[in-house]
């Protein structure tokens, strides 16, 4: 079998070659164009404005001297388009008197709002009154008892301890199937 390949191989090769030979002696007729045409050559002309080169080359003051002295010549006096005259309208000259500042600088908050007058007050009697610890005596505490019980927390119900209470007697479990049959119905 190996040897089979290695031959088929082999006269694949030569047919090849012997193609690629066959196709390199034949020759494409003359009658045909081309496939590809030729591009046009693009031949450029020297513009007439460059200088001819001459035995000795410019140095770069000689052509700064040369280019300011033909921006001289060239340049020609530009005149501004004439625009017809508007007449301006200052405003500033029809102002009245400036406007008055809002803000009051020898406002004094303790002469005009009473809050602090209040407050100032209380400051001056805490002073004057007995303190909590003078007025508190133990016996007049109250020591009620149950204040916090509406924020205890209340057992839940165990719905599956009911149930299977609920099974463990008879006349029960024969309500707990009727009560199936009649939730569960089958038409």
């Amino acid at each position: 079998m190996k040897d089979f390949q290695v031959w088929f191989y082999v006269i694949l090769g030569i047919i090849y070659v012997v193609t690629r030979f066959m196709k390199k002696q034949e020759t494409p007729p003359q009658d045909q164009a081309p496939k590809r045409p030729e591009k046009p050559v693009q031949r450029y002309e020297e513009p007439a404005s460059k200088p001819a080169p001459g035995p000795k080359a410019l140095t770069f003051e000689e052509l700064l001297r040369e280019i300011t002295e033909s921006k001289t010549v060239e340049s020609k006096p530009v005149t501004a388009p004439s625009v017809p005259k508007t007449t301006y309208v200052d405003y500033d000259d029809n102002l009245q008197e400036e406007e008055e500042d809002l803000e009051d600088e020898e406002y004094d908050y303790r002469k005009r709002d009473q809050v602090y007058n209040v407050y100032e007050e209380a400051k001056r009697q805490a002073f004057e009154r007995p303190s909590l610890e003078e007025t508190m005596k133990a016996g007049e505490t109250v020591g009620t008892f149950g204040k916090f019980k509406a924020f205890q927390e209340k057992p839940q119900r165990n719905l599956l301890q009911e149930y299977l209470g609920n099974f463990s007697d008879a006349e029960e479990l024969k309500k707990a199937i009727v009560m199936s049959e009649v939730l569960n119905r089958k038409f």
